[in-house]
């Protein structure tokens, strides 16, 4: 009876075990299909599909005539998938020469908890048909777009250039990213248990569009010849930098835009940012007496001189609150004509004492000085120019002399070319179409006046006047043989930041203009920071004025007023 009692016990027991049994299997399906259903769904989703953005190649840039400066390339990048890797040393040996990395570093990625991890993006295509050859399990390939600049350094300041991940980080690739960028789409991808890319889940997905194209007022070739001479020029005075910026004056649209030393796009890992900085844009200097086309503009229109009005030159020295103004020729009497080509320190001081601190401060503010131009730039600088209020007792004279006033080369051609377009100041630019990857126009920039300045009959005075500048002043090392030009030179010390003053030795030598005088097609400003031969304006920027001018005038088809001499047979 007791064995009967102990054998259905044991049945009821491991009936027991069986119910509990089935009653877990049903409450953790309960919970799974029903509880945790949708939780559940995302995870194996995650698991067997891999959401990735694919993004169209950026649209191109091109100059006016559509030679191409910016383009998409696709190239290799390659990637790794650790939890394939049984040998992740001997695989980092393997890629290491190839992808020039240290193998430590490689094979510390290909050790991650990961399915997938990057391991060189955007190669040249040299090393992807060496890493095409390697048949290495784990390791993959994919073609992405790399923004390549074809003509390498040249436009290289305007350009900017994108970043790892294509987006614009400096100069147009940054102003314009959004209209340059890709456009961007969502794919969903099936991946086996392997984590490998089967089908995509849509297959009507389709390959995103491209960003816009942008078509620059820049001319390549005049480009060229811009930097080409500049480069020269530096490198001749031995000086720090260059900048030379050549407009339409009549339009403001912006030619060739120079800066030296250049960068090359393509490669500035290795570069710090004042390499690739568009100085003349950003940084402001002191105009020393190109300064004095604003003077002589203000005097003439306010009527406080003509250019026969005779103005002493104090025999080269006046003093100015308990300070000396010096000029290097000891002139007597002369007209203000000849002050202006001369380059009279003193008699620009006179002029601008006989327009009063109120007058000639709204002038240099029509001018544009002390506020951005608006170029369609970035990182454009406003300069330095203080109110009146804040003016000291020699300001007057030493703002009529380019000290104590901040401007920016573009600011400073942007003005002198308001002269040239008798008197009216344009707004300068550097893009003229923005098109769709259909070529369908998107934006049209135009020429834009800002303001008149000065009346034209004032600006026709001043043009004759600057002439003479090159003619016969301190300007004749700009004469293009066969044209008119008008023109001023500059030459300003810079302050020593560890003393806070002038420096005897560091000079910046400048000089603005526009040719043909009488009907001006090109206008040009050729700044040379801190030339260790001559510092004179006249003598290191001039003659880069002169040779570009010489080059791009016939290229656009200008003719000369030079008579052509025949030789008649006899």
């Amino acid at each position: 009876m007791a064995d009967a009692f102990s054998y259905r016990g044991r049945r009821f027991a491991v009936a027991l075990v069986f119910i509990a049994g089935f009653a877990a299997v049903l409450i953790r399906l309960f919970t799974l299909q029903v509880l945790q259903a949708a939780e559940l769904t995302v995870k194996a989703d995650r698991q067997h599909s891999k959401t990735v953005t694919l993004e169209g190649p950026r649209g191109a840039i091109y100059d006016r005539h559509g030679k191409v400066l910016a383009i998409n390339v696709e190239v290799p990048s390659v990637f790794g998938m650790p939890t394939l890797l049984d040998d992740p040393s001997g695989v980092a040996r393997h890629l290491s020469p190839v992808l020039h990395v240290r193998a430590a570093e490689i094979e510390k990625k290909l050790k991650q908890d990961r399915s997938f991890v990057w391991l060189a993006r955007k190669l040249d295509p040299d090393q992807g048909r060496r890493l095409e050859q390697m048949p290495l399990d784990g390791i993959g390939l994919v073609m992405e777009g790399r923004r390549f600049y074809p003509k390498g350094p040249l436009l290289s300041h305007v350009l900017g250039f994108a970043g790892m991940d294509g987006q614009g980080l400096e100069g147009l690739e940054r102003r314009y990213e959004t209209y340059l960028h890709g456009e961007k789409r969502m794919v969903v991808l099936q991946r086996d248990a392997l984590g490998r890319t089967v089908f995509p889940k849509d297959l009507r997905e389709q390959t995103p569009a491209p960003g816009h194209s942008l078509t620059l007022t820049i001319d390549e070739v005049i480009q060229y010849v811009a930097e080409k001479e500049l480069e020269a020029a530096v490198n001749t005075a031995h000086a720090k930098s260059g900048i030379l910026v050549a407009m339409e004056p009549r339009t403001g649209a912006i030619l060739a835009l120079a800066v030296s030393p250049r960068f090359d796009p393509n490669a500035v890992a290795a570069l710090s940012p004042d390499r690739w900085r568009n100085k003349a844009l950003t940084d402001a200097y002191e105009p020393g007496s190109t300064m004095k086309v604003i003077v002589a503009a203000a005097a003439l229109e306010e009527h406080v001189m003509t250019p026969g009005t005779l103005v002493f030159g104090e025999y080269g020295r006046m003093t100015v609150a308990n300070t000396v103004i010096h000029d290097h020729e000891k002139s007597g009497w002369m007209t203000f004509a000849q002050v202006i080509q001369r380059s009279s320190n003193i008699g620009a001081a006179k002029a601008a004492m006989a327009l009063g601190p109120d007058r000639f401060y709204r002038y240099l503010q029509a001018f544009g000085f002390g506020e951005r131009t608006d170029i369609d730039l970035p990182g454009e600088a406003t300069g330095l120019l203080k109110n009146p209020r804040s003016w000291g007792r020699r300001s007057l004279a030493s703002i009529a002399m380019g000290q104590e006033v901040g401007v920016t080369p573009l600011q400073l051609i942007t003005a002198v070319s308001a002269v040239a377009n008798e008197g009216l100041l344009m707004k300068p630019y550097i893009v003229s179409e923005i098109r769709d990857a259909g070529g369908r126009l998107v934006k049209q920039s135009v020429p834009q006046v800002k303001r008149r300045i000065i009346s034209a009959q004032t600006a026709r005075t001043l043009t004759r006047i600057l002439e003479g500048v090159v003619t016969e002043g301190t300007g004749t090392k700009a004469a293009v043989p066969g044209f008119r030009v008008a023109g001023k030179t500059g030459t300003a010390q810079k302050i020593d930041p560890r003393t806070g003053a002038y420096s005897p030795t560091q000079f910046v030598g400048s000089f603005v203009g526009y040719v043909p005088a009488e009907d001006p097609r090109l206008a040009m400003i050729v700044v040379i920071d801190e030339p260790q031969t001559e510092a004179w304006g006249g003598a290191v920027a001039a003659p880069v004025f002169r040779r570009v001018a010489e080059q791009v005038l016939p290229y656009l088809g200008v003719t000369s007023n030079e008579t052509v001499k025949l030789a008649m047979a006899m």
